[in-house]
């Protein structure tokens, strides 16, 4: 009994650590979002809650009917932003399910999910450097703290048009609105300092 305890204690011990390894890496690679302590607490627990539930069901048909009876009368009301803050979710969860069934698997599995995000990350990294572009493109969807920049240009600017971190571009009458999303405000900043003299501009707004 005394072990059987041990080994469940270590194992959420792993989960915890793997939890907040997990959030170091997403902060690393830029998804900020989940530096919250809601975000946190929720990749925290997903996996102590998932870990206990399976462990306390487990082999009881009857227990195991009525559990997710239970469970079909909860509703997740907070939207979910984007699909990867779900990936991120339903792998807290994975990662419960896997401690009670094998340990071994949960090893496998955690480092999987680490060298998933950091080869990720370092394409990024490489094609940036070679391109002098993002690999991914930026999306408010992402959970990001982005900067934007708007611009109303009574003609069509072509340097605009062709900027890789364009998300948005308009026309309305003879006005032209370009939106230029990034996390970098300093760049941001360069480029309104370069359209700002310009006759074509009729206004620009930077909304850090």
């Amino acid at each position: 009994m005394i072990e059987t305890l041990t080994q469940h204690i270590l194992t959420i011990v792993f989960l915890i650590t793997s939890s907040l390894i997990g959030r170091s890496l997403l902060i690393f690679i830029g998804q900020s979002w989940v530096s919250t302590f809601a975000h946190t607490a929720t990749l925290t627990f997903l996996p102590i809650i998932t870990f206990v539930i399976t462990k306390v069901i487990a082999g009881n048909i009857a227990l195991s009917l009525g559990m997710v009876g239970a469970l079909s009368i909860i509703r997740f009301r907070n939207p979910v932003k984007s699909p990867f803050e779900l990936s991120v979710y339903f792998a807290s969860i994975t990662m419960g399910i896997t401690a009670s069934v094998s340990f071994i698997w949960l090893l496998f599995f955690v480092a999987a999910l680490a060298l998933a995000i950091t080869s990720l990350y370092s394409i990024n990294k490489i094609v940036k450097m070679s391109s002098g572009k993002e690999y991914f493109q930026v999306s408010f969807s992402e959970g990001n703290r982005v900067s934007t920049l708007e611009i109303v240009a009574i003609k069509s600017q072509l340097e605009l048009h062709n900027n890789p971190f364009l998300i948005s571009e308009s026309k309305n009458g003879k006005n032209y609105t370009y939106i230029i999303a990034s996390s970098n405000l300093d760049y941001l900043k360069t480029i309104s300092d370069q359209f700002s003299n310009s006759e074509d501009i009729t206004d620009y707004r930077l909304n850090s």
